[in-house]
């Protein structure tokens, strides 16, 4: 289906281009939210009307998102989810979890589809994702995910957890000295028998 875009969109194009797209892509997502309109000469000339509008809509949003901007940089994004021993979560932290701890802690409000996450994260530790505020604004944030307060602290001090066979082989080595140092003291005091 060909369209015209209202709006900027990521990978698609700029306002005023004319793309071809699938069809339900249009009629599910571009069409209902006004993104983009049918290409038909009657809304070719319409848009052409409507062109100054639409740009300086575009530019009030960029300049919002603009103002945003430290406010998302500077959000402390710190979550607290149960996890097991090996350190994997007990489910995902996903861009919707992302978007509700922005709106709460930098009042910044985020759709979850503007969270540039890839796939959910099913881990403790810090990991780098981005977030569009507008196609034009694309900023870097950090998500800290533990089990504790003490653990993200340990994060953000860039300190490395461990979790389950790591600690088993730390154990398992403790285990092995005690056991060498045991063996080597019986065999010290076996030649002292043989003396007498």
């Amino acid at each position: 289906m060909k369209v015209i875009l209202t709006e900027k969109i990521t990978k698609l194009g700029n306002i005023g281009d004319t793309v071809e797209v699938k069809t339900g892509y249009a009629r599910n997502y571009l069409l209902p939210n006004g993104k983009a309109m049918r290409f038909t000469r009657e809304n070719v000339a319409l848009f052409e009307a409507k062109k100054a509008e639409l740009t300086a809509r575009q530019e009030a949003a960029k300049k919002n998102a603009e103002s945003n901007v430290d406010a998302v940089k500077n959000a402390k994004l710190h979550m607290i989810r149960q996890a097991g021993d090996t350190g994997q979560l007990y489910g995902s932290v996903s861009t919707r979890d992302i978007a509700r701890m922005l709106k709460e802690v930098a009042n910044v409000n985020v759709e979850s589809a503007q969270v540039m996450l890839g796939a959910p994260i099913k881990s403790v530790g810090a990991f780098d994702t981005k977030v569009a505020l507008h196609p034009d604004v694309i900023v870097p944030v950090k998500v800290f995910v533990a089990q504790s307060q003490d653990e993200i602290d340990a994060l953000v001090a860039g300190k490395v957890l461990t979790f389950g066979t790591k600690k088993t082989e730390e154990v398992e080595e403790a285990k092995a000295e005690e056991v060498a140092t045991e063996e080597k003291a019986e065999v010290v005091e076996e030649p002292a028998a043989d003396a007498e």
